[in-house]
């Protein structure tokens, strides 16, 4: 099993534009399938690389996702919570791993101060009880203090834990090649097995959702989210020259890719896709 040959399923993927037309050719040579008296174990055959194919291909797809997700868990439970824990919780002074978390706390505590100010002018609270008010406001510091060093302290672990996966992810790129091969058939198979109407609904789906007109706002929350998960400052004008560059790159390299591969393979689904885009 592990030797056959898979270049024969990827054959219409991958052959090139002649001067005859594709489907004339494809038609000829359905036709000689079909005259050939080994049809039927050439196409028994064909069925079980296909189905060895597809098996291989989810297998190894589990193995890249559920491995390094393992490893990142396990890692961060079992090592890096004891060891960060204890070098950072309990013998660090610090409190904040960056600026934006200063100010992220300091708003927290201002805007609990200001709802305090709140309750006392609608009469909720007495506006006498000063040390009550100050047992209250340091109490809520103690809270955003102790909840943003566990923060900083998840950062830590976040950077060390997910260094530790991608490590293991290419490790197993590196020693999985043929895998890796097979799966490359498989997705180039399925994706460009596609009718032409599906692949130009997913090209419009996949720029409008990172190239759109509407995907800086998206951009702008997963680059503030990674920045929160690995503890990096929240720079604003670092997202903003990120949102206003990358896309145009993403686009530019998705563009090339339409013309200097989809056009020559499936030129149809590039005019079904400038119609559909019309």
């Amino acid at each position: 099993m592990k030797y056959w040959n898979l270049k024969k399923n990827n054959q219409l993927v991958l052959e090139k534009t002649g001067i005859i037309p594709r489907s004339i050719s494809r038609l000829f040579d359905k036709f000689k399938q079909e005259l050939n008296p080994n049809s039927e174990i050439e196409a028994l055959e064909e069925f079980k690389v296909t189905r060895y194919q597809t098996l291989a291909s989810i297998k190894y797809i589990l193995l890249l996702v559920v491995i390094p997700i393992l490893i990142n868990q396990v890692s961060k439970t079992f090592l890096l919570d004891p060891i960060i824990n204890y070098l950072w919780t309990k013998n660090s002074t610090y409190v904040f791993i960056n600026q934006s978390q200063e100010e992220r706390a300091f708003a927290d505590l201002q805007r609990f101060e200001e709802k305090i100010h709140f309750d006392i002018l609608i009469g909720k609270l007495d506006s006498d009880s000063q040390s009550i008010i100050q047992k209250r406001m340091t109490d809520k510091a103690l809270e955003i203090a102790y909840l943003y060093s566990v923060e900083s302290a998840n950062a830590i672990k976040n950077i060390v834990a997910d260094s530790i996966s991608i490590i293991v992810f290419i490790i197993i790129l590196i020693v999985s090649k043929r895998q890796l091969s097979i799966l490359k058939s498989f997705l180039n198979a399925y994706i460009y097995g596609l009718s032409d109407t599906a692949k130009a609904f997913l090209i419009i789906l996949f720029t409008d959702i990172f190239v759109g007109f509407h995907s800086p706002h998206g951009w702008e929350i997963i680059i503030e989210a990674i920045l929160r998960h690995f503890g990096l400052p929240e720079n604003r004008d670092f997202i903003f020259i990120f949102i206003s560059t990358f896309p145009v790159i993403l686009d530019t390299i998705f563009k090339y890719w339409i013309f200097r591969y989809l056009n020559k393979i499936s030129p149809s689904s590039v005019a079904t896709y400038h119609n559909m885009n019309e």
